[in-house]
């Protein structure tokens, strides 16, 4: 009777988890493993063909093709240390006809290491990148192997939003002479976007879009092309903001969470001239990946956003106006997702790290 009952107890606890956190709005989610034995999985991109492009942190790059995984070359130098390595992935929108891949990275800078843009040609066919360049990358690193960031999104005109992290250094993100902690703009050869809010400020990088960021680890455009992040907290604090030209988000001025250590973080959460999240979390859930689906397949669902969560393994379905989290799809597969994106058939596909694989979920 006692084996009766804990089994009972067991099925109770397990059956609903599967039911309630993969439901769609119309019915169950389908998922479906399109990739395995990954090593530290950080982004993908889909190419028009239909394969898939998938970056590892430790500098190696995979194309996912008809089910099958193969190594592509030609990935230049990456520094390999702590949260850095070889991060995004941005296929742009005209890559059919201009073969050019885009990547953030953590690069090399004398004894520190800092967030770099760079560029590849993939040519029709081929298994290996050529002309690997560093195209930008900030001007002071920091030591240590925090805070990177790091997303690219291609912007309506063509332009790249780049997401910087602080690298740990705090003050950073409030001087707007260092690109830490901030969001840039650069034009496709890797120059600040002439229309930069602080182009004509002495002192100021021309590249900031804008600053006052902790660890931006998830970008996207939303339906009408407004730039948005979700970028790491402390304890506590994990935010979701709507990107505003020469805004400043506050960190580590204002802040929702408190360190570590329990202590309190900079002034409070507010102050004038500082922008508020548009939703923040709380406890934190380490935010990795965002999306905002097109409504393609499920149109109950038409400009939600979906961020991936690190540290407690869930996709954060996020709703409404103000945002709301709206559910946690949960399940195996969702350890530890690192990024998630829609592809073209509006089916939507995730990353996890903590599976080493890649998941489609469909009806």
């Amino acid at each position: 009777m006692r084996y009766f009952r804990l089994l009972l107890a067991v099925l109770w606890l397990a059956a609903p988890l599967g039911a309630q956190t993969l439901d769609g709005p119309s019915g169950p989610l389908r998922v479906t493993q399109m990739a395995d034995a990954l090593n530290g999985p950080w982004a993908f991109g889909f190419l028009p063909d239909g394969s898939v492009l998938i970056t590892e942190k430790r500098g190696h790059l995979w194309r996912l093709s008809e089910g099958r995984k193969s190594a592509v070359g030609g990935v230049g130098p990456v520094a390999d240390i702590g949260q850095g390595g070889l991060l995004d992935i941005l296929v742009p929108r005209d890559f059919a006809q201009t073969r050019q891949l885009y990547f953030t990275q953590a690069i090399r800078q004398g004894r520190g290491t800092g967030t770099a843009l760079a560029t590849a040609r993939l040519e029709r066919g081929a298994n290996t990148l050529t002309d690997w360049r560093v195209l930008y990358q900030i001007a002071a690193g920091s030591r240590g192997g925090r805070h990177f960031g790091s997303r690219l999104v291609e912007a309506p005109d063509g332009t790249l939003f780049m997401t910087v992290g602080e690298r740990g250094d705090r003050p950073s993100a409030q001087d707007l002479g260092r690109e830490n902690g901030s969001v840039l703009r650069l034009t496709r050869s890797g120059d600040p976007a002439p229309e930069n809010p602080f182009t004509s400020r002495e002192g100021a990088s021309p590249a900031i879009w804008s600053y006052g960021h902790r660890n931006p680890q998830g970008a996207s455009l939303d339906t009408d092309g407004n730039l948005w992040i979700t970028e790491h907290g402390a304890k506590g604090g994990d935010e979701v903001n709507l990107i505003a030209k020469g805004a400043n988000y506050g960190w580590p001025v204002i802040s929702y969470g408190r360190h570590y250590s329990g202590g309190k973080i900079g002034e409070g959460t507010a102050k004038p001239g500082m922008e508020q999240p548009a939703f923040y979390w709380d406890p934190s859930i380490a935010p990795s990946g965002l999306m905002v689906y097109s409504g393609q397949i499920w149109p109950e669902w038409q400009g939600d956003f979906f961020a991936g969560s690190l540290k407690f393994g869930f996709i954060s379905r996020l709703s409404g106006d103000p945002l709301r989290e709206a559910q946690r799809l949960q399940g195996p597969e969702t350890a530890r997702v690192r990024d998630i994106r829609e592809a073209p058939d509006g089916t939507i596909w995730f990353l996890s790290e903590g599976n080493g694989a890649l998941y489609r979920l469909s009806p």
